[in-house]
């Protein structure tokens, strides 16, 4: 029997022939590691650059940097859970389980925010974070990341719903329906998958800036000097010219050596052919690998240290979070939300939300006037109570009755108007 026909069988799917003994695997499935050939197999090498992999790419500074920010700034993120009436109305949930969930624990050996973390970089990778749902009859007590490497994925006959064949590290496999499987797809998703950064975008401009930090690498352990041809007016057989050479690479070759003065005799002169590195563009080059990988992951340079150039979101902390948050982590955040809330709830009832307030928040002066008009100032009526802006700020409730104001005075003369 097939690997498809034992998978539709655990599923019970009705066309499907029934597994037998002798059908099921007796000994463990070949795994795709990230150090096997199979691993290299799939990232094949373009042009003769370096091979882009997961570990690779995280030499490249400018994408470990984005990858860092982004996944560092969804785990960050608390997640609020709401109950939601059907005019609209939402009634955010404080000791709901799911909330210890998914913000402090995922399963015993994950916490919440390293989830989050291995989540966002498999979907910045691999383009594509799964997580099966552990199940205790019908309470989720868990989720478990898992790598994207080690899922296939397949489509049932009537091609409605999809099938996760997950290869365990203590050997052969397990079988998730759609329903018990998190799965969040990147750019391109095709029915199955979503495209990966390493194959395709990263797989050139990745290969280039591997290619350029071992060059400027050689170029330093070389002795960051210009190539040199060394000139006699003896002749030189090919013996005594290789002698030579060794020598020269003895004495002055290499980063401890360098700017050492070099001293010969017998006629024998220096004489420099190659241009300095920024002459040659050196540098250049890989502050464009810089922008160009910036670019892939649609995060701003200057996010990531790169500040040669301004940008075009504003000045201040407040407005490159803001801009951030708008164009960069939303479309994240928003497929995370929508899979948890189809997967977890599967009604408008109740709803998960990323809370990213913290992100975008303006200065002190400014959060605090915003705040001010909220509930009411100089006679305009309020549309936030005390105890509201209180909670986004965490502090402590009050025994106020959470009135809104109404912007009239409520007593003669110069009484104060009602702060509720």
């Amino acid at each position: 029997m097939s690997l498809w026909d034992r998978t539709l069988a655990v599923l019970g799917w009705p066309d499907a022939a029934p597994v037998q003994a002798a059908d099921r695997p007796q000994t463990p499935l070949p795994q795709i590691t990230t150090n096997s050939s199979t691993w290299a197999d799939f990232f094949a090498p373009i042009a003769g650059l370096p091979q882009v992999t997961e570990f690779s790419v995280m030499q490249i500074t400018a994408a470990y940097a984005c990858v860092n920010l982004i996944a560092g700034a969804i785990s960050a993120l608390p997640v609020n859970i709401f109950n939601q009436t059907a005019s609209g109305d939402r009634d955010q949930l404080y000791n709901d389980d799911l909330w210890w969930l998914l913000n402090e624990q995922f399963m015993p050996r994950w916490s919440a925010a390293t989830g989050w973390e291995y989540l966002a970089a498999s979907l910045l990778f691999h383009g594509d974070a799964f997580a099966p749902i552990i199940r205790r009859g019908s309470k989720i007590v868990g989720i478990e990341p898992v790598h994207p490497r080690l899922v296939e994925v397949y489509v049932t006959p009537d091609r409605m719903r999809l099938v996760y064949n997950v290869q365990r590290e203590f050997g052969g496999f397990e079988v998730f329906d759609q329903d018990d499987m998190l799965h969040v797809p990147g750019f391109g998703f095709n029915g199955f998958r979503g495209l990966s950064p390493l194959r395709h975008a990263l797989s050139v401009s990745g290969g280039v800036a591997l290619a350029m930090q071992d060059y400027a690498g050689r170029f330093f352990t070389n002795g960051a000097r210009p190539d040199v041809v060394i000139t006699t007016e003896q002749e030189l057989n090919q013996e005594k010219a290789e002698l030579l050479k060794a020598r020269w690479m003895q004495l002055y070759s290499g980063y401890t050596n360098a700017h050492q003065p070099a001293v010969f005799g017998n006629g024998a002169k220096i004489m420099p052919l190659t241009m300095s590195a920024e002459d040659s563009q050196l540098l250049e080059t890989r502050k464009f690998q810089i922008e160009e990988i910036a670019r892939i992951y649609g995060v701003p340079p200057f996010m990531i240290g790169h500040v040669e150039k301004t940008t075009s979101w504003g000045s201040g902390v407040e407005s490159m979070g803001q801009g951030f948050v708008r164009f960069t982590l939303r479309q994240h955040l928003h497929k995370f939300q929508t899979e948890i809330n189809r997967k977890f709830f599967r009604s408008a009832g109740k709803v998960a939300e990323f809370d990213t307030f913290e992100l975008e928040r303006a200065d002190m002066k400014t959060m605090f006037e915003s705040f001010r008009i909220g509930v009411g100032r100089a006679g305009e009526p309020g549309f936030m109570t005390a105890e509201e802006v209180r909670r986004k700020l965490n502090l402590k409730r009050t025994p106020s009755d959470g009135a809104l104001s109404t912007g009239q005075s409520t007593g003669s003369g110069n009484a104060p108007q009602q702060a509720a």
